[in-house]
């Protein structure tokens, strides 16, 4: 049957098209024929080639046969779209690649809105990226509770802390005073602590969908920073202030600006003390910590050696 799942899908020929669309014209079924009228004369049809009326096997193949094509004029005739491009078909029959396009545009189209389509996967892929970054900043923040190094400092401003509750109301049971300490120390190394990479603490403006709404915001910012830099510094050769100094000192240490940010006060004092914000000055520097990182780790190799002997 040559239009069964699509009138192009066979032999798309205006003969062979119109002998299907024939099958239910009746004096009273024109082309203008309503959906009314085409179910009447499909119902009429398909009671006279209906297969199991007819029991000559010869007969029941040319019945079968006529039934698919009755059923395939049906189909096309009772839906709109299709019956539009069946029209424009018969009406066009040299736009014969024209007619490919039509069918598999219609066929292959979402039913869905592609719009609905499209805010419903952000808003998954938002709520997953955004439910993910807790849960690994929670990891993170497990993690440093158990580091000795973080944890005594945490612990020593909690003991602070609960001593004071407890001199303000009433004692609590030695269970309750741990899990109000580690509420505490949980609580210091998240203000204290600046986790950056794939376990940062995550912020609304991170996630997918108010990334793409703030990003006209986002590239009209970058685009008139760089502009203002270029003009400033570029073209009029206008020394740094403090904020350029810092920015080009933290882009040659390459760390975020939350990183950064967590540094010390008197640590950037330093940097730009060594006026870090040139070049030549930052490698020199650079080079003097690596090799100081190095014989410290020496040292340190040739003291556990020691102990060992």
């Amino acid at each position: 049957m040559a239009v069964r799942h699509g009138f192009v899908a066979r032999s798309p020929t205006r003969r062979h098209l119109l002998r299907e669309r024939k099958l239910l014209r009746s004096p009273r079924v024109t082309r203008d024929v309503t959906k009314n009228e085409v179910g009447k004369a499909y119902r009429l049809l398909a009671r006279k080639y209906h297969p199991d009326l007819h029991r000559d096997p010869e007969a029941k193949k040319v019945a079968e046969e006529k039934f698919k094509q009755i059923a395939t004029a049906y189909e096309i005739l009772r839906d709109e779209e299709e019956r539009t491009d069946y029209d424009y078909m018969l009406d066009n029959p040299q736009e014969y690649y024209a007619h490919y396009y039509r069918y598999y545009r219609r066929r292959m189209a979402p039913k869905v809105d592609v719009r609905i389509v499209i805010a419903v996967t952000i808003s998954i892929i938002s709520i997953m990226q955004y439910y993910s970054a807790w849960s690994k900043y929670d990891t993170a923040i497990k993690y440093f509770m158990t580091v000795p190094k973080y944890r005594n400092k945490a612990l020593e401003i909690a003991k602070a802390e609960t001593k004071e509750l407890q001199s303000k109301k009433n004692r609590k049971s030695k269970s309750e005073q741990k899990e109000e300490q580690d509420r505490i120390i949980r609580r210091v190394i998240e203000e204290n602590m600046d986790i950056k990479g794939a376990y940062a603490k995550p912020e609304i403006t991170d996630i997918l969908w108010v990334q793409l709404i703030i990003l006209p915001y986002t590239i009209s910012y970058y685009l008139y920073w760089y502009m203002r830099w270029f003009w400033k510094f570029t073209i009029l050769r206008q020394p740094y202030g403090e904020e350029e100094k810092l920015y080009l000192i933290r882009k040659f240490m390459k760390l975020g600006q939350h990183q950064f940010d967590s540094l010390e006060d008197k640590e950037r004092e330093e940097f730009l003390d060594e006026e870090l914000w040139i070049k030549d000055n930052f490698v020199a520097w650079k080079t003097l910590k690596d090799e100081e990182a190095k014989k410290a780790l020496a040292e340190n190799k040739n003291t556990n050696n020691i102990e060992d002997t």
